[in-house]
């Protein structure tokens, strides 16, 4: 499905800040002709997605590379879900709400979009960008280099599909299981020198959240979701063009329940006692819409592109209220929203046969708001309710941040085998809390063989809070209610800052196969944490004082005529120390425990492989992929008079779910039809051996209910080529 490659030479970097540069680049804009050949604009188009992808290296990084042709020939191909094609790649691990991990990892993605870089948003389980889109896609890890930062886990680098590129289009239909609808389009093409693709996408399943019993149709778990994307592009001359790029996603999903089970709080609201789980109401929306202006211009040893961004992301969680509040003691009406602009530019300047420069800035400003409205019963000192009639909390706020980011780098080639990449990275940011930092990069590549390539290299971090998710909650306001803060410290969220190293080497055994092992260390200091407290799907940060995450990965990939396979095996040690922000949301005895020892993060999948082939025959495509886990982590609880040595019963993350498969099976044939039409039909059977797996049991760190993978599920689809 994928190619593993440890990039060894990126290519050209300057961002121009001398008034001659910029009158230079202005000068060489010439009126675009009034009739433009398909092949000329191609062959532009092509020559300037090259120079693009120049401005950015990727030296000393660990890449793996997926493109268009290897999604469509996996199993559910471009009808699934951008985290289900992720998690294929080296270690990375599943987890629920659509999340995944990487390197250990809770969060920490950036996400960038021919080169520019995403705004963050809210959602948790939505999924607005859809593998439609993806012309080609690399997740980059590892020691990176200077021009990556902020979110620096993993950096998921999208290439769009363009009209120039990619003329016509298809319409299709897949569903199946789960009572899974979902109608898809998209289209591509040119206009003189202008180019454009857009595609559209419904989804309507039963199976909108993972089950939290296991079973194969949980109760109250449909989800409707609306996917827009449009990229275009108006081809100046052949050294500058414009671009804009448009995106919605909308969600709409309903939050699965248990079957059988009664409230065990002894409260009574409003008279009623009794409340079977099956009956509970709740539901989530969540909205992302984001787009961007760019220019680009390239011309000799010279690139830069420019670009505006902006995005909207809001989420809507309405409880059931008596329900809620019968079985948790809170029923909470929340609704956040973030706004964030933002402008950057990167640019390249090969000064020579030996040297590339690269510059660039980065600077965003945004927007959050969030109101709650939480109905709670008011108690008397004990926690005894006085009354049985709910009262309205209100809690709101509002805070903008600011984010100003600079880099400057120098790819320097020393000889035809040997590559060094150095710079320099500023970050500061003011939102909650404030703080800056000077990282210095380094990354060595050396070509030891004509089949051997090593890479090292260390980096040093700074990743803020992420800022759309921290809330500062009156705590005070829920003392002496059926919800108490579990304990009167709430500090607010931290920066992250730590070291990374890498080492790593990728050998060529023949032209078929290719191996990769790569090692990576990293410490830090405030490691940032997510955690679900509560019912609302919103996650919250904390931080770790303390954090050492470790691991190594084995890459393996074969390619033979029309076989293609590949393998993913890692290993992985990720724990934190002392919690010393958001406190209100964990047990004393828990706080007093970790505030002692190294624990696992929730997060951490000890042993991960993934791993997949496909052949393609006369028009016939078969594919099988699979996904290996190890658990994430969960509670370990201790046996009865048995204590730790800090008054708590259990072990926070002390123990790990069980081991899981799930296999996946594909098949799919292209029919040619008159002209240039095609009908391609596919099968695709998802969970081939119906493996009951959690993914999470409800216990642990952060952890806020249980979720099971998918069970067995039959997918047909039809897609009408043009």
């Amino acid at each position: 499905m994928g190619i593993s490659r440890y990039s060894a030479v990126g290519a050209i970097g300057l961002w121009w800040l001398g008034s001659s540069g910029f009158v230079f680049a202005a000068d060489s804009i010439a009126a675009a002709p009034t009739e433009t050949s398909i092949d000329e604009i191609q062959v532009t188009a092509r020559r300037l997605n090259e120079a693009r992808n120049g401005i950015q290296t990727q030296t000393g990084a660990s890449t793996y590379t997926i493109d268009a042709a290897a999604i469509a020939a996996a199993p559910g191909g471009d009808n699934t879900l951008l985290n289900q094609v992720i998690l294929q790649s080296p270690e990375v691990a599943q987890d629920s709400f659509g999340q995944f991990h990487i390197r250990g990892e809770h969060n920490g993605l950036q996400y960038r979009l021919n080169g520019i870089i995403l705004p963050e948003g809210i959602s948790v389980f939505g999924q607005s960008l859809d593998p439609r889109l993806i012309s080609s896609m690399s997740i980059l890890t590892g020691a990176l280099p200077a021009e990556y930062g902020l979110r620096t886990a993993g950096i998921i680098d999208l290439t769009a599909k363009s009209g120039a590129l990619e003329n016509g289009g298809s319409l299709s239909l897949y569903g199946g299981t789960h009572a899974t609808f979902q109608p898809s389009f998209n289209y591509g093409g040119t206009t003189g020198a202008a180019t454009y693709f857009v595609s559209g996408g419904l989804l309507k399943s039963d199976l909108g959240i993972e089950s939290p019993d296991g079973s194969s149709n949980p109760i109250h778990d449909h989800t409707t979701q609306y996917h827009g994307f449009g990229y275009f592009e108006d081809i100046l001359d052949e050294n500058n063009r414009l671009s804009a790029i448009l995106a919605t996603s909308v969600g709409a999903f309903q939050i699965p329940t248990l079957n059988g089970l009664q409230p065990t709080l002894g409260l009574t609201v409003n008279g009623v006692s009794s409340f079977p789980s099956q009956n509970l109401d709740e539901h989530q929306r969540e909205v992302t819409h984001f787009g961007a202006l760019s220019w680009q211009h390239s011309v000799g040893r010279f690139n830069i592109q420019t670009s505006f961004v902006a995005r909207y992301s809001s989420l809507t969680f309405v409880p059931d209220p008596v329900g809620d509040l019968l079985f948790t003691g809170i029923a909470e009406d929340a609704y956040k929203q973030n706004v964030a602009y933002a402008l950057q530019s990167d640019s390249s300047y090969k000064l020579n046969d030996k040297h590339v420069l690269r510059m660039g800035f980065f600077g965003q400003s945004d927007h959050s708001f969030s109101n709650t409205q939480a109905l709670v019963l008011l108690t008397d000192n004990s926690g005894v309710p006085l009354s049985d009639v709910p009262s309205t909390l209100s809690d709101s706020g509002s805070k903008t941040e600011w984010i100003g980011s600079g880099y400057l780098q120098d790819e320097w080639k020393l000889d035809s085998s040997l590559t060094v990449n150095y710079g320099l990275r500023y970050d500061r940011f003011t939102a909650y809390t404030a703080a800056s930092q000077l990282s210095p990069r380094l990354n060595v590549v050396w070509q030891a063989l004509d089949d051997t390539t090593l890479h090292a290299g260390y980096s040093r971090y700074l990743s803020p809070p992420p800022f759309e998710l921290v809330g500062a909650k009156s705590i005070d306001k829920f003392l002496n209610t059926t919800s108490p803060p579990l304990s009167l410290q709430a500090d607010l969220p931290l920066p992250e800052r730590a070291n990374y190293y890498d080492v790593g080497v990728q050998q060529k055994i023949s032209r078929q196969l290719t191996l990769g092992i790569d090692t990576y260390y990293k410490q830090a200091q405030q490691l940032v944490d997510e955690g679900q407290f509560g019912a609302p799907i919103i996650l919250t940060p904390f931080n770790y004082r303390y954090g050492v995450q470790y691991g190594a990965e084995f890459t393996l990939n074969y390619t033979q005529g029309n076989f293609t396979g590949y393998l993913n095996l890692a290993m992985q040690s990720a724990k934190g120390k002392d919690i010393d922000t958001s406190q209100f949301n964990f047990q004393a005895a828990n706080l007093a425990y970790i505030a002692h020892e190294f624990i696992s993060l929730d997060h951490e999948q000890q042993r991960t492989a993934s791993g997949g082939m496909s052949y393609h025959w006369k028009g016939t495509q078969a594919s099988i992929d699979f996904l290996t886990g190890s658990g994430l982590r969960a509670t370990q609880r201790l046996p009865p008079g048995v204590t730790t040595p800090y008054g708590g019963t259990e072990i926070p993350n002390g123990t790990h779910l069980p081991y899981y498969t799930q296999l996946n099976f594909g098949l799919a044939h292209t029919f040619v039809l008159s002209g240039h039409q095609t009908l391609t039909t596919r099968l695709d059977l998802i969970n081939a051996l119906d493996s009951t797996y959690q993914i999470r049991n409800g216990t642990g760190v952060g952890v806020g209910a249980p979720q099971y993978g998918p069970r067995r599920g039959g997918f047909i689809g039809v897609s009408l080529g043009y």
